[in-house]
């Protein structure tokens, strides 16, 4: 068989922070069943279909290990139903008003609407719930591969010890081996964030966690087993990412001059269309994201989910908050809008499969030529974005592949098939950096969220001492496992991202207060104990009221902190 012109390798990163309710005041369990079924569950049925058809999807998929212990909870199993079945008699409601008021045409799409819910029921029912087992079955078929990450989706260049940073990854495999059946080989750095090994001195709380040699991220994946893990495309090029985010927060220009006093790394010419490995005691790959594909799906102004003829996301109709109107050719005012009609936008999907698909041909043959090699292309999204932000996006995602699976020009792979064809040639030493904006730590690390990374310090070094202190002492073991469970979700990144961008800044807010203060009610009941005292009542209903609310990792080893 001839060579292709070169290679595709899609990877989808799929994360949801812990928002289970377990009977309590929800975290926002709403957020959860709606990705499961505006995301997850299509994502299962392309793949299914393309199975039934010979054609494997060979994706790279990435679950964060805090969202695969929520999807195979079975708490979460009724709650999804119980969502489900709100949906489909919000639709049902949907279709008497609309009937009502003499408007056909968005009776029929609350028609559609009802019809997809019941689908997804009987798709859901079908499963018995396990949809990670359903993603275990494909990969043990050699469908796709499935990644893992770290437990929480730690941003791990700005934790505050290297046995937090050790904990997030060896728990994210193990977590990963526990619902998957197998060691896992490639890892999603949650925010695409890395850090090399230097001496470094945190940006707030020095006074507690001073400045000290640290192991670079790649230490600790490689030390877990991993293959390989991902960045974007400027860290593997090298230069200086942050500029004007240097004025913007000056603990940002600290944390990069004491990098850049350790090492000094050249702007290149380096192409990302192919694998790196990167120093480490054992044999570790890195890939790059390609910006060409990066835009044309992303962007809502200048991708694909901006075009006129997609579901609008922003309008909705209450109470059932069902959607029934199209992007349309006035983008910024919500009253303007069209009706949605389907098969314009199944039209719309198949030309952005078409376009997409040469995209990759002349990108790959600019490559080809002047290389004389075949490239591979890797095209880095979040799952949540096919299905929820853009409706029709798994849709596109199966015409593509289906396009691709005919097409001699182009392969797919996933990220082990590459490293087999294509084991890396050539080491590289990476800057500090993250895929967020500016290149930098700014999204996580600014003026609004420097109370929350010093909160983060002061937590851990406390855990540390704790565990070091009582960590033999068994009637102690669960109050310590409830502490550690308390301090990962305090170190989630989602917390500091959605404080900068506003998304949901009194949330993210209110999250990291809750497990703050149930942290510190359980170190301080934890020290009540060590000394054989009575413990405080209300600490005593904290630390209960966290077991149930905060009940993930059942088997939370805490040697994880070594």
């Amino acid at each position: 068989m001839a060579r292709p012109l070169g290679y595709w390798m899609l990877v989808l990163h799929t994360h949801i922070p812990y928002v289970l309710s377990h009977g309590k005041s929800p975290h926002g369990t709403d957020w959860l069943a709606e990705s499961l079924v505006e995301c997850y569950l299509p994502l299962f049925e392309l793949t299914d279909r393309l199975q039934r058809l010979g054609v494997p999807a060979r994706y790279t998929v990435s679950f964060t290990p805090i969202l695969q212990e929520q999807l195979a909870d079975v708490s979460f199993h009724e709650e999804a139903r119980g969502y489900l079945s709100e949906k489909r008699q919000a639709a049902q409601d949907d279709i008497h008003y609309f009937l009502q008021h003499g408007d056909r045409w968005k009776a029929g799409l609350a028609y559609l609407w009802r019809e997809y819910f019941e689908r997804q029921q009987s798709l859901y029912a079908h499963l018995n719930g396990d949809l990670l087992g359903a993603f275990r079955r494909f990969q043990d078929a050699g469908l796709i591969e499935v990644a893992t990450s770290a437990a929480t989706h730690g941003y791990l260049p700005l934790i505050g010890r290297d046995e937090c940073v050790r904990a997030q990854v060896q728990l994210g495999v193990r977590t990963y081996q526990k619902h998957f059946g197998r060691a896992p080989r490639g890892f999603w750095l949650p925010e695409c964030a890395y850090r090399p090994s230097y001496r470094w001195l945190p940006p707030v709380a020095q006074e507690i966690l001073p400045a000290a040699e640290r192991a670079g991220v790649e230490m600790f994946l490689t030390e877990a087993g991993v293959g390989y893990f991902f960045v974007d495309t400027h860290m593997l090029r090298g230069g200086t990412p942050l500029g004007t985010y240097w004025e913007r927060f000056p603990a940002l220009r600290q944390l990069y001059e004491q990098f850049a006093a350790h090492y000094r790394v050249e702007q290149t010419a380096r192409t990302p269309y192919r694998a790196y490995s990167v120093p480490a005691p054992a044999p570790l790959a890195v890939f790059a994201r390609d910006p060409a594909t990066t835009v044309q799906v992303w962007s809502g102004d200048l991708g694909y989910p901006g075009d006129a003829r997609y579901l609008e996301f922003h309008k909705m109709h209450y109470p059932g908050r069902l959607r029934y109107w199209r992007v349309s050719e006035n983008k910024a005012d919500l009253g303007a809008k069209q009706p949605y009609a389907p098969y314009d936008a199944f039209e719309a999907v198949q030309a952005h499969a078409d376009h997409f698909v040469n995209l990759l041909k002349q990108t790959l043959w600019a490559h080809h030529q002047a290389t004389d090699a075949p490239g591979v292309m890797v095209s880095m999204y979040d799952t949540e974005l096919f299905g929820h932000w853009w409706r029709e996006g798994p849709e596109w995602l199966y015409a593509v592949i289906r396009r691709l699976a005919a097409d001699p020009d182009i392969e797919m792979l996933t990220g082990s098939e590459c490293l087999e064809r294509f084991p890396p040639t050539e080491t590289v030493l990476l800057p500090e950096g993250s895929w967020g904006e500016g290149g930098s730590h700014y999204i996580w690390l600014n003026e609004n969220t420097l109370w929350a990374w010093e909160s983060i310090y002061r937590a851990e070094m406390r855990w540390l001492r704790l565990l070091q202190q009582h960590r033999a002492r068994p009637d102690l073991q669960p109050y310590l496992q409830q502490l550690g469970r308390e301090l990962l979700l305090l170190e989630s990144s989602d917390w500091t991202f959605l404080i900068t961008t506003g998304a949901a800044r009194d949330y993210a807010e209110t999250r990291l207060a809750d497990h703050l203060r149930r942290f510190e009610s359980i170190a301080a009941l934890v020290e009540t104990l060590a000394n054989n005292d009575a413990p405080d009542p209300e600490r005593t209903r904290v630390y209960q009221e966290s077991l149930q609310r905060d009940a993930v990792f059942a088997e939370l080893d805490l040697h994880y902190w070594r």
